[in-house]
């Protein structure tokens, strides 16, 4: 019986060592097991999967005119460069996950509302795995409706404005083929769906935020290519060193460069910290007596998170940020002198970080900023109360026997527990919406100092915020996995 509370102890112990730092020994020695090797090669063959898919073409036009329209036509609108970023370059391709996650994104964030608001879900939330499982199947029976939707609405927008000039592009389209378009991007975003489940199912992260991680590295070659390219223009004049010589790059692009990617290191730092960050309480357990035999009376660990939410705040802000501007798209395509006004204030209230947009000192260029900031802080409370039930916890420490040292049982434990929790969430939330408008900011002081805009820095400051949290998210469920499969060594 001593042995058996010493490996317990020495079990929690180890627990929580990985917990706070990852241990690469043990991932890597985790690869030599066939049931990790299937699961990374299930995982890489699903993101490979969603590449190719985004370079499918919807049924529609020409693809290589409509291809050139269309990179035309977005090249200076910010909404169309911030879900082209998101979509893995599926805008631009006009490719059938054009659509891609937000039908089921938007589903997610109806069905957790309403698990809140009305009580027989909320019951249906506590039965357990199988009340779950349904709730998630009304948010897929609810995703499909919105995906075909959000099919009509892009199709509409991209006929009536963004493709409006190029008849070519067009040419020669019947109705049935619009018909078919819209079927092909619904069914391209429901297979996204799936894609994202069959990820989740092999625990090495969150399937739809591996999905948008994928989406958004494919970018970066890109986007490198850019810097490159801008570093190395000497038409204005070559960088001069002391006066000695004479080097083949552009100064101001070079002290750009060199003052964003301080900014990003320190910012991948800080967020780093905070997602590693926890709260560690220590669980009493009574020792009992039963016959001949005892058992209980060890210690134990309840960590929490100081961002239980991870990613998901930022990407329900993003997804909440676009509706309106999404909006105001539909209603400047109707043409309708009507909505003219109000379609223009949606877009340039509600529009998509836009490196040409956030340049000016009028009230309307800080809107999309206070909100996203507002946003990410409501969401990350929003989410932490779904994904951290301090209720259930406190019943299922009570049934177990297990209690929080000076803290008595039952409502007192869930009492200590919120408010340890909302203490976590207001500093984790404040700091996760600070980085997120840290590239408004650089954007409007390079513009303000320098005289430089289009930046990008908005677009890449969130899709550096999305994929960081997301591989740190991976990377701890793939240490969570690690230690599964070589738990022998732990004997």
């Amino acid at each position: 019986m001593n042995n058996r509370l010493w490996l317990h102890k020495k079990a929690a112990i180890n627990t929580n060592r990985v917990e706070i730092k990852m241990n690469w020994k043990t991932i890597f020695k985790s690869f030599k097991n066939k049931d990790m090797q299937k699961r990374i090669a299930v995982l890489l063959g699903i993101v490979v999967a969603y590449r190719f898919l985004a370079h499918v073409p919807v049924p529609l036009a020409e693809p290589t005119q409509l291809r050139e329209a269309i990179s035309s036509a977005i090249g200076t609108q910010g909404f169309g460069g911030f879900l082209n970023l998101l979509t893995g370059g599926a805008l631009t391709g006009f490719s059938v996950v054009l659509v891609g996650l937000g039908p089921f994104i938007t589903a997610s964030i109806i069905t957790q509302l309403l698990t809140k608001a009305i009580p027989k879900l909320e019951e249906l939330h506590k039965d357990g795995e199988s009340g779950r499982r349904r709730i998630q199947q009304w948010t897929r029976m609810i995703s499909v409706p919105l995906a075909v939707i959000q099919s009509i609405a892009f199709i509409y927008i991209l006929r009536e404005s963004v493709l409006a000039g190029n008849v070519a592009a067009l040419s020669g389209t019947t109705p049935m083929e619009w018909v078919v378009a819209v079927m092909a991007m619904t069914a391209g975003s429901v297979l996204l769906m799936w894609l994202g489940e069959l990820v989740t199912e092999q625990g090495i992260g969150n399937g739809i935020s591996i999905l948008i991680f994928a989406g958004i590295i494919s970018q970066l070659p890109t986007m490198f290519a850019t810097i490159i390219s801008s570093l190395f223009d000497t038409s204005a004049g070559a960088m001069n060193v002391f006066g000695w010589f004479e080097l083949p790059i552009n100064p101001l692009s070079f002290w750009i460069t060199l003052i964003i990617a301080l900014v990003s290191l320190a910012a991948l730092y800080v967020l780093v910290k905070i997602n590693e960050a926890q709260r560690v309480i220590t669980i009493n357990y009574a020792k009992r007596v039963r016959g001949n035999s005892s058992y209980g009376g060890v210690k134990s660990i309840l960590p929490i998170k100081l961002i239980a939410a991870g990613v998901i705040p930022v990407i329900f802000a993003v997804a909440f940020l676009s509706l309106p501007a999404f909006i105001g798209q539909i209603l400047k395509a109707t043409g309708n002198p009507a909505y003219a006004a109000l379609a223009d204030n949606l877009i340039n209230w509600f529009q998509a970080p836009n490196p040409g947009e956030f340049t000016g000192a009028t009230w309307q260029s800080f809107i999309y900023p206070a909100l996203y900031f507002v946003l990410v802080i409501a969401f990350t409370y929003f989410y932490t109360n779904i994904v951290f039930n301090a209720n259930e916890v406190s019943e299922n420490l009570q049934k177990q026997g297990g209690f929080i040292e000076g803290v008595r049982p039952g409502y007192q434990t869930e009492v200590f527990l919120k408010t340890t929790v909302n203490r976590l969430i207001l500093f984790g939330s404040i700091v996760l919406g600070l980085i997120a408008i840290m590239p408004f900011v650089g954007e409007y002081l390079l513009f303000q100092f320098a005289g430089v805009s289009g930046t990008n820095l908005t677009i890449g400051g969130t899709g550096l915020l999305i994929a960081v949290t997301v591989a740190l998210e991976a990377l701890r469920q793939l240490n969570s996995r690690a230690l599964m499969v070589t738990y022998d060594e732990y004997k």
